[in-house]
């Protein structure tokens, strides 16, 4: 541990807490957590505190980005969209991406981060495994090294992690298990907040994820976990 803080973007959910989970190892932490009008905002806020009370985090900050949800374009923060039930054979982006989102989280970050002095930004983004978001590749996160390079004070040098980047979701389960992530204090569900709905690419992915790995899914479901199996 340096006592120089890395900045780990927490959302509350599963990708996000084993990415906290890594982060911990060598790093002293400071959890940012970013709502923006998503439909279960408190219950992943609800969820970031309870992940940043387990790994005993003192520097914590949560901000609302209120922009995302004016401008609309996702079924995640447009109630007037509705959510679709997961699609294995969808292509293309899907209406659950909010336009430009990873942009905006990772600038809140690099700000606090470069008021911190910190080196290392996290973020618990997936490629290979994800619902094909255009802001989860690693081509992007390689741009936006460079955007902070250009638009920082000299001597800034943070980079962004993205250590599950290329793992399935299965992969990410049993590497939490590793680490002892709290999975079960974790929330991936796009539209409920008391049970997740298990319908949802963000529910299928998951089940699929703790399936895969052999393991069961800690947190309660609407619909029968073993759905996606």
């Amino acid at each position: 541990m340096s006592g120089v803080p890395a900045v780990v973007l927490v959302s509350g959910g599963m990708d996000s807490c084993v990415t906290a989970a890594v982060a911990a190892l060598d790093h002293d932490l400071a959890f940012l957590h970013v709502s923006y009008g998503q439909r279960t905002e408190s219950r992943e806020r609800r969820a970031f505190e309870a992940i940043a009370d387990h790994f005993g985090v003192r520097l914590r900050l949560a901000v609302r980005l209120g922009a995302l949800a004016r401008i609309g374009g996702s079924c995640l923060t447009d109630e007037s969209l509705p959510v679709p039930e997961a699609d294995p054979g969808r292509t293309g982006v899907p209406i659950s991406y909010v336009p430009f989102r990873n942009t905006h989280l990772l600038a809140t970050a690099v700000s606090w981060g470069e008021v911190l002095g910190a080196k290392r930004i996290f973020i618990g983004a997936v490629e290979e495994d994800s619902s094909g978001y255009p802001d989860c590749r690693s081509a992007y996160f390689e741009a936006f090294e460079r955007v902070i390079e250009a638009g920082t004070r000299p001597g800034a040098a943070m980079k962004v992690k993205t250590p599950l980047i290329h793992m399935r979701k299965s992969e990410i389960v049993r590497r939490g298990l590793d680490l002892g992530a709290p999975l079960h204090l974790s929330w991936s569900c796009y539209q409920a907040e008391e049970e997740a709905c298990g319908a949802c690419d963000s529910c299928y992915l998951r089940l699929k994820g703790f399936s895969e790995a052999g393991v069961r899914d800690p947190i309660p479901y609407r619909l029968d976990p073993s759905r996606p199996a």
